[in-house]
């Protein structure tokens, strides 16, 4: 079979565990070279002895402009590009708006949306000088539908959308792709921290994901170069339905997305 992304550069961030580590396995076994960038060294390690094709990993606090300027700066000396960003890096944590503190607030906002602009603001003038390149960013389903408990988590993924949206079509015409994906709940080690008592991966049951699935239809839209991936595939009709009635949407399915 082809490798149809020989020799592409992809800068993954959030790549020690989950949704970040696989693809960078499936992307290298699409001949591409991914850079796996996260905050713990010894999780980079193992993950890279996963990884058969050619890699490397970077240690990368994305809350940190002057680490993720380092990052670029060693891989642009390196390769001399960077095809793809996958802006993968994020976390959640289920609390009540009313019992979150504000400093939580922040610090997510920190990782999930302000490393998704950091990153991006860093690599973007090197795809605008070889006017090429694919961005690509992790929202959720919670960017489009906000559930209880998830006040702070679902305010982060709508700043990714809605910074995606824009930023896509400010660079529509300059050869940069924008891609988003909307992933509902996946069974990776979000969860841990998000979930730590196991209630919420409980109640879900059957709705959950594989993380090998979400991973594929990542990889299949860096691929296809798509603008935006909901999942599961049945949940594109029903957020189109929540767009089109929200406040009716949110009545009929407070029962089933309110499982925290």
């Amino acid at each position: 079979m082809a490798m149809r992304l020989q020799g592409k550069v992809v800068l993954i961030t959030g790549a020690s565990s989950g949704i970040g580590a696989l693809c960078a396995q499936k992307l290298s076994a699409e001949g591409a070279i991914p850079i796996l960038t996260a905050r713990s060294e010894n999780k980079l390690t193992e993950i890279s002895q996963s990884i058969d094709g050619h890699h490397e990993w970077l240690k990368m606090d994305v809350t940190m402009l002057e680490e993720v300027q380092s990052s670029v700066e060693k891989i642009i000396e390196k390769y001399g590009k960077i095809d793809i960003v996958l802006n993968n890096a994020g976390y959640g944590k289920f609390e009540s708006f009313g019992t979150m503190p504000v400093s939580s607030f922040e610090d997510m906002m920190d990782v999930n949306y302000m490393g998704t602009v950091r990153v991006t603001k860093v690599v973007l003038p090197y795809m605008l000088e070889a006017g090429q390149g694919q961005i690509v960013n992790v929202s959720s389903m919670a960017g489009k539908i906000g559930t209880a408990k998830s006040v702070s988590y679902t305010a982060t993924k709508h700043a990714v959308l809605g910074f995606s949206n824009a930023l896509r079509q400010e660079y529509r015409k300059s050869g940069i792709h924008v891609t988003t994906i909307n992933p509902g709940p996946i069974d990776t080690p979000f969860f841990e921290q998000a979930d730590p008592d196991g209630g919420y991966m409980k109640n879900l049951g059957g709705f959950i994901m594989k993380p090998e699935y979400v991973a594929d239809k990542i990889v299949q839209a860096v691929i296809r170069r798509k603008e935006e991936v909901n999942l599961p595939r049945s949940a594109a009709f029903g957020m189109r339905i929540y767009q089109l009635f929200p406040r009716f949407a949110d009545r009929l399915t407070y029962g089933l997305m309110n499982r925290k």
